[in-house]
């Protein structure tokens, strides 16, 4: 079913595959090198075309166009403001998909909106209402095109099978973007996957992600990598299929993908009103790729992700020939993710052999699409969910694909058969729609599983999970009353997909169009929530961490940094968010830091710090043992908070993650190893430091102080080794950090105190 090959591999005319070690004596291979035939590949060319460094081996990038949803967009724009903004420069579509209910905190969801919709008026965006369209969908219907490049602050910002290359990150990154800086990244390597076959009419485009994530993402195989889409088999699947299939390689934790386009990805861009922005992107004569995954789509079977991470998957014939074991393994998990607080338990929930779900959810980036939602109804026409507790809602990512499912009766077909169809929404895939009942399991076609962003709440002693399936599958489950079922069970179900008529109206008469026509005078709408981004200063000579966390999962997502769900309606109120910081992993993290915040905030007045707090006098004492500090002055070290984790900032690219602990006076992470680039963008431009450790995390604990003396001269040279201190009982012990690479505006940006600050000292210059 799926090969992952050791070594890099040579592709000759888009249909043959040679591992690197057998080229020699290739006829097509002959003075062929991998540093030429990687020009050939679709990523390189789009990458040089849009790289302004003049180095093809240090990217220096500028976007076509941007994307925010209205749980990020006032924060950059604040930033952006902040910094020198008078206009945006390019596209940049601001949509309302995630706190679009306005369910929490009064008025300050459509504040949010509001403010969004008058930036727009005022600084030249797009802005598109809530229920009107996901983020990603209105990208692909509107935005995406062969040979271009989007940067979204979303972390499933995925359009490779449009012949798009997307990139999710941070705020900052977006910020740079307006302000007319670049992204900035190391030219990556590039991997193939290389489809054969076609899959099997019951079998959909989650299916072959979850099996793709399973094979690739413990081993970090396509880790910051880009996935291009090659191979016979691409042409099996129609671009609403493929686009199911590109959404999910976020979380393979890549850095973005690409495929091969072909006249299907033509009509596709043709029946939305954009067929001048397909050309044909395929990879050259003799294309290198540094590493390799074979498929064979058509051995692909319906697939489960059980909690916690989409990578934890299984056939659903697997998990059923193996049931107890299974679920008895999944129930330890859930045990580890409540840490006592409140109980969850799987195995209760089967009966006679088959496990019951409570609920079903279809919708997103992922689920919502055309294709998934018309084979859901031809699961379900004629047949009853029933009237026991299982239910089943349905969100078509965009108006026009709700319109079209309406016109052909499949949104009659689900809702007679007890479904309950809604409008555009990312709530479910976050924790701000359809949590399910204590001790539930959802089954979803949405993008995540992770541990309680389906918005359940431990601490208050309730804990609820999802597992996530195709559209296929779940219909198949709830046309049995919810119990889990195989979309293979009703084979004869799956006729081709009705052809899809896109119809503009909706986004005609209310999508704001402001791109070019900016209205320099027009006012900013401010809600009482939407506040500005606290001072922090600029990083001094010498720092003293306090440990405010020290985290030893294996990987800390982001929605353990700082949860999603309700809280993210606070998200244009900086101080008001960073309360929730860690708070369903390590709820005393935001007292400690507080604390350390209020420490140096009387430093920087002038107090005497030691006398605050008698216990820095030893602090000082051990720390004037260390060459060359025996005169240290302790009013003249920076002091901050620090977070261990092994592995920080899988998942979400949201900003917060990183900006929370920033307000909270965090000046570092200390990691094994940053989960994906973009958690470590954001912690740099936030104006943290971006440690490594040497060797485990031994030597200190929650509470223990670290010394880091010369940082900010470290900065201006090499990082391979920063002499730091652990200091407890009166001694100094030193520990191994260091820093990965960082360009020389990250260790400007870092050493200003944050991207802000770095901007406006550029600017007074």
């Amino acid at each position: 079913m799926m090969k992952l090959h050791k070594e890099g591999v040579y592709l000759v005319e888009g249909a043959q595959l040679v591992p690197a070690s057998q080229a020699q004596g290739h006829p097509r291979l002959k003075d062929v090198t991998p540093e030429a035939a990687k020009k050939a590949t679709i990523a390189y060319g789009i990458l040089q075309a849009h790289n302004q460094s003049g180095d093809p081996n240090a990217l220096q990038i500028r976007f076509d166009a941007l994307a925010s949803h209205d749980i990020t967009y006032v924060g950059i724009i604040q930033t952006a403001r902040a910094s020198g903004m008078e206009k945006f420069p390019m596209p940049y579509v601001l949509t309302c998909c995630h706190n679009s209910l306005c369910a929490v905190g009064g008025t300050i969801n459509e504040d949010d909106h509001m403010f969004g919709l008058t930036a727009a008026q005022k600084y030249g965006g797009i802005y598109v209402p809530p229920h009107v369209a996901v983020i990603h969908q209105y990208m692909r219907e509107m935005h995406a095109g062969c040979g271009k490049m989007i940067l979204g602050s979303d972390s499933h910002t995925r359009y490779g099978a449009l012949g798009t290359m997307a990139v999710g990150e941070g705020g900052g990154e977006l910020d740079k973007q307006i302000l007319g800086d670049t992204w900035d990244s190391p030219y990556p390597e590039v991997v193939a996957i290389y489809l054969t076959g076609r899959p099997q009419p019951w079998v959909g485009p989650h299916d072959i992600a979850l099996a793709i994530c399973r094979a690739v993402y413990a081993n970090g195989y396509v880790k910051n990598k880009v996935m291009e889409f090659v191979g016979p088999g691409v042409a099996s699947m129609d671009t609403d299929y493929r686009n199911g299939v590109d959404v999910m390689t976020t979380e393979t934790t890549c850095l973005s993908s690409i495929w091969q386009t072909d006249g299907d990805t033509k009509a596709w861009l043709t029946e939305h009103g954009r067929g001048s922005d397909y050309r044909e992107l395929k990879p050259g004569e003799v294309a290198y790729y540094d590493g390799c995954v074979e498929i064979d789509l058509s051995q692909i079977k319906p697939m489960i992700a059980l909690p916690f991470h989409p990578s934890n998957a299984y056939t659903i014939d697997e998990l059923k020939e193996n049931l107890t074991d299974i679920l008895r393994e999944t129930e330890k998990a859930a045990e580890k993710v409540s840490q006592g607080r409140a109980p969850y338990t799987l195995l209760d929930k089967v009966k006679d052999g088959q496990l019951q779900v409570q609920q079903g959810v279809i919708g997103g980036c992922a689920g919502g699409t055309f294709t998934s939602i018309a084979q859901a109804a031809n699961v379900l026409r004629g047949k009853s969910i029933g009237a026991g507790e299982f239910t089943l809602n349905v969100y078509p990512s965009s108006i026009p694909v709700y319109m079209e499912l309406m016109k052909n009766g499949a949104l009659a077909d689900l809702m007679a058969a007890g479904s309950v169809v809604k409008t555009a929404f990312c709530g479910p895939c976050f924790g701000a729609g359809d949590t399910p009942n204590h001790n539930g399991l959802s089954i979803r076609h949405t993008t995540r599983n992770f541990p309680n962003r389906e918005g359940s709440k431990p601490g208050q002693g309730q804990m609820s999970a999802v597992a996530l399936m195709d559209a296929r599958s779940i219909a198949a489950s709830a046309a049995r009353g919810g119990l889990l079922t195989s979309a293979e069970e009703f084979a004869g179900a799956f006729a081709a997909p009705p052809a899809y008529h896109f119809d503009p109206a909706p986004y005609q008469a209310r999508v704001y169009q402001g791109f070019g026509k900016a209205q320099e005078d027009a006012p900013l709408f401010y809600g009482p929530n939407i506040k500005d981004w606290p001072q922090r200063p600029a990083l001094e000579e010498n720092i003293l961490l306090k440990v405010c966390s020290k985290i030893l999962d294996e990987v800390t997502t982001t929605d353990e940094l700082i949860p999603s769900g309700e809280t993210s309606s606070y998200r244009s109120n900086p101080l008001g968010l960073a309360e929730f910081t860690l708070s369903r992993r390590d709820p005393e993290y935001v007292g400690r830091a507080k604390e350390v915040d209020a420490l140096e905030a009387a430093r920087e007045k002038g107090e005497d710090v030691l006398k605050l707090v008698p216990e820095l006098e030893g602090v000082f004492a051990a720390i004037r043992t260390i060459p060359g500090q025996e005169q240290v002055d302790p009013q003249a070290v920076e002091i901050g908070s620090v977070l261990y984790a092994n592995k920080p900032g899988d998942g979400s690219a949201r900003e917060q993650a990183a900006s929370c602990q920033r307000v909270l006076g965090g000046l570092a992470n200390i990691t094994q190893d940053y989960a994906t680039k973009r958690y470590r963008s954001n912690v740099m431009n936030w104006g943290m430091l971006p440690f490594h450790l040497q060797g485990e995390p031994t030597a200190f604990e929650v509470g223990d102080y670290i010394y880091v003396p010369g940082i900010r001269s470290a900065l201006d040279g090499d990082l391979s080794h920063i002499p730091a201190y652990v200091l407890r009982d009166g001694r100094a012990v030193e520990i191994a950090l260091y820093c990965k690479d960082m360009t020389e505006n990250e260790r400007a940006i870092v050493k200003a105190g944050c991207l802000i600050n770095f901007n406006r000292d550029r600017n007074k210059n």
